[in-house]
């Protein structure tokens, strides 16, 4: 079966570039070129991944992106930008999505992105017994993205509900922060900020204020881990 993407991008020969070499690649491709087009057809939720420019007319495609999250929808997204310093791709991966690629780039980099992307929906969907993940009376749903504990429901955004799943994957054991800054927000470098402190700090907070007991411990000197201890 073909997998479904959305191309969200304003400029024509760009858009039909994108269209033509992942219909070759064998996907399914629908495009529109307006950020409020776009969030009504990712409403739908029918695509397995939505690649989106990041300056859209109509509804910017940050703006978009965060759009679809808020509305529940766990669809992948990789956004294309040429605004390529480090500030703009954290302020992509904390409105949402999954992947930041800059302008310009190679095809054959844009394709292996999305057969990750692909791929990893596809082993999300395929295994109902990955769909929830739990540490103690923390309750994780993969596919609603709704995070409980003790029966209360945690607001979360999209970048912290991600950082939640990356630890809860590897409850119990201490997850350094380059392991977050690579599997988190793609960067394969030090960016010299305490951008996973700071992240860190509002997903703690969130998660123990109001609770008996501490479930997010801070490993001096090496990370963090997520466990019910004691």
């Amino acid at each position: 079966m073909n997998r479904k993407i959305l191309i969200v991008e304003d400029d024509v020969s760009t858009a039909s570039y994108l269209a033509k070499g992942l219909t070759e690649a064998g996907y399914a491709v629908e495009t529109c070129g307006d950020g409020r087009d776009g969030l009504f057809l990712a409403s739908e939720g029918i695509f397995d991944l939505i690649v989106a420019d990041r300056m859209l007319p109509g509804l910017d495609g940050l703006a978009m992106v965060s759009a679809v999250r808020a509305a529940g929808i766990v669809t992948p997204v990789l956004i294309l930008s040429a605004l390529a310093a480090v500030d703009h791709r954290v302020d992509g991966l904390k409105a949402g999505a999954d992947d930041y690629l800059c302008k310009p780039f190679s095809f054959a980099e844009l394709s292996a992105r999305v057969e990750a992307l692909v791929r990893r929906s596809d082993r999300l969907a395929s295994d109902p017994q990955k769909t929830k993940l739990s540490v103690g009376d923390l309750e994780i749903d993969l596919l609603s993205r709704v995070v409980s504990r003790g029966g209360h429901t945690i607001p979360l955004g999209a970048r912290e509900f991600n950082l939640l799943e990356f630890l809860a994957r590897h409850a119990g054991q201490v997850v350094t922060r380059t392991m977050m800054l690579e599997k988190i927000w793609n960067y394969h470098f030090d960016p010299g900020s305490n951008v996973v402190d700071v992240h860190i700090g509002r997903l703690r907070r969130k998660l123990e204020d109001g609770f008996p007991t501490p479930i997010l411990h801070t490993v001096r000197g090496a990370g963090y881990r997520l466990a019910v201890e004691g």
